[in-house]
């Protein structure tokens, strides 16, 4: 009857007592699977963003060059010529209507 008077709650704490360094191994186990879990997750989420952050910079690129196209082609000087004659009335002046100034 000396045996019914232990709970096994106190007996299931003797035996962990006993085998603690299983338990301890135990524990560093699940952990260490969680901490692998956890940068699994980590890793895949930046090479997600640095996946996003390459398609921007390809956009980026695609509009960088337009632009240069474009401010090319607004800056050829066929183009500035004609928009001063056409919408600015304005024309060369003639050689006999120059005047040339020299600095000395």
């Amino acid at each position: 009857m000396s045996q019914s008077t232990l709970s096994l709650p106190r007996i299931v704490l003797q035996d962990l007592w006993r085998h603690k360094w299983i338990v301890l191994l135990g524990m560093l186990v699940v952990s260490n699977g969680i901490v692998v879990v956890y940068t699994s997750h980590v890793t895949r989420q930046l090479i997600s963003q640095w996946d996003h952050l390459l398609q921007e910079q390809d956009r980026l690129d695609i509009e960088w060059r337009n632009l240069l196209l474009e401010e090319q082609s607004q800056s050829e000087h066929s183009r500035v010529t004609r928009m001063a004659t056409k919408e600015l009335n304005m024309a060369r002046p003639l050689p006999k209507e120059e005047i040339i100034i020299r600095v000395q």
